[in-house]
């Protein structure tokens, strides 16, 4: 992709807005996907039951606990990538599309097998109630039947943001989004399948952006050029897309455990409480577009540039990300906020689906800043090539201290509020705790450079 019209170069030029140009698609891109995948809510509260809308709400961090460990490694291919295009090693980058894509279907089809028989366990687990259950439990033996399409949607998009597209992900995403809402429409409405119909939908549309994103890496003419007669896992690629990929893998899932723990609590006070956190959960993901879509921006910005030797350039990237990721995230927590009640209004009408709702955003959206610094903040240092460490205090900070928080500080208080609280907490302090560490690395980064020789 390098003299792509589509693609940024991050190692020259002006620098904020490149960074502008390179996130405002990512942030689109995760906006529509949100908006996209709340359709299945939206069509389900208002058309089918609040226990069809709690059914998929009640899945929501089983499906990122699944996953999320090979997510993880999708970051490893865009930092690998990221590297090798800014020291222009054609070869390595081609050695790492090949191998990344060959992770996804292998992965993919591994984690659709494994996923199947143990999702009812894991949902009962859970403390899903009854009468929802069995719909959670079809909806999740339809998604994950689609894991390999999302698996490779995602490693393929990596490989295009490493080359500074995140455009033409975007228009993949537009046009999977739209299939999956007339399918939606058609299966809920028309045919009367509510959970299995939204599933089916939303299998279909990721099969649609994944062969979007694999038709446009086959047709390039440059290093991230895709053949199927190249398909192989290269053993030392693997292994630095590993090193790099899982740490923040295994911390994701470690995210989801943590989340799951918590999910588990909310669904003991019942289906409206789920059907409202639900809800208030579809609009917390539009918030997190900001923080994620810097976290990716930070990665590539710093990755090529550490790779092409700009070390002068990776530190004003980390704090254009911070600035950008601060004032978007404060704007848009407090607007949703303001606008609470209209805003869940959409998804269900009932008065205490909507107050569970509100109840939520109060404490979260308030909030989400913190979130963006941590993830920018953790970004950089893996963009910088160190994601053990990161991995570890966040594992610390937010899944440990959640998990903790649950069994040591919610029962003195049995109240949503009491459980909630323990999001912006463990933010703070992670963010803190890396942003060390980030400072340590930056002064290490400047003390070679200034002692290289001219």
């Amino acid at each position: 992709m390098q003299g792509d019209k589509y693609s940024i170069d991050m190692c020259s030029g002006p620098i904020f807005s490149k960074i502008i140009l390179f996130s405002v698609p990512l942030i689109l891109s995760g906006i529509l996907q949100l908006m996209f995948n709340a359709a299945d809510l939206i069509v389900l509260g208002r058309f089918a039951s609040p226990e069809a809308m709690a059914a998929v709400g009640a899945t929501a961090f089983l499906t990122n606990l699944i996953v999320n460990v090979f997510i993880g490694l999708s970051i490893g291919t865009n930092v690998l990538a990221a590297n090798y295009l800014g020291a222009k090693n054609w070869k390595n980058t081609s050695r790492t599309v090949h191998t990344a894509i060959a992770v996804s279907l292998a992965g993919g089809a591994a984690l659709a097998i494994i996923g199947i028989p143990i999702s009812k366990p894991l949902l009962e687990m859970m403390s899903t109630p009854d009468d929802i259950i069995g719909m959670a439990a079809l909806y999740m033996w339809i998604y994950c039947a689609g894991l390999p399409f999302i698996l490779l949607y995602n490693f393929g998009s990596a490989v295009m943001r490493a080359a500074g597209d995140t455009r033409r992900p975007l228009l993949y995403l537009v046009i999977a989004g739209i299939v999956n809402v007339i399918l939606n429409i058609v299966f809920v409405l028309g045919l009367h399948i509510d959970v299995a119909g939204v599933a089916i939908a939303t299998t279909v549309s990721q099969a649609i952006s994944a062969f979007l994103v694999l038709r446009h890496l086959i047709r390039l003419r440059d290093a991230c050029r895709f053949r199927w007669q190249n398909l192989h896992i290269d053993p030392i690629i693997l292994k630095s897309m590993l090193w790099i990929g899982l740490p923040a893998g295994i911390q994701g899932s470690f995210f989801s455990i943590s989340n799951l723990v918590i999910q588990s609590s909310i669904n003991s006070f019942g289906a409206m409480a789920i059907a409202g956190t639900t809800a208030a959960l579809s609009l917390e993901g539009i918030v997190y577009v900001g923080a994620y879509s810097y976290h990716q921006t930070v990665i590539t910005f710093a990755g090529q540039n550490i790779g092409a030797g700009r070390a002068d350039r990776v530190k004003k990237s980390i704090w254009y990300c911070l600035i950008c990721s601060i004032a978007l995230e404060t704007a848009m927590g407090l607007g949703f906020y303001l606008c609470a009640r209209p805003a869940l209004s959409i998804f269900n009408t009932n008065p205490e689906v909507i107050s569970w709702g509100i109840l939520r955003m109060r404490i979260l959206f308030t909030t989400y800043a913190l979130c963006g610094v941590m993830d920018v903040v953790s970004g950089a240092l893996r963009g910088l090539g160190s994601s053990l460490q990161p991995a570890i205090v966040t594992m610390l900070g937010v899944c440990v201290l959640r998990v903790v928080w649950v069994f040591c500080v919610f029962p003195l208080d049995r109240t949503m509020e009491n459980l909630l609280i323990s999001y912006p907490v463990s933010w703070f302090l992670t963010a803190a705790v890396n942003a060390v560490f980030l400072w340590i690395l930056c002064r290490r980064i400047s003390a070679q450079r200034s002692s290289a020789p001219a």
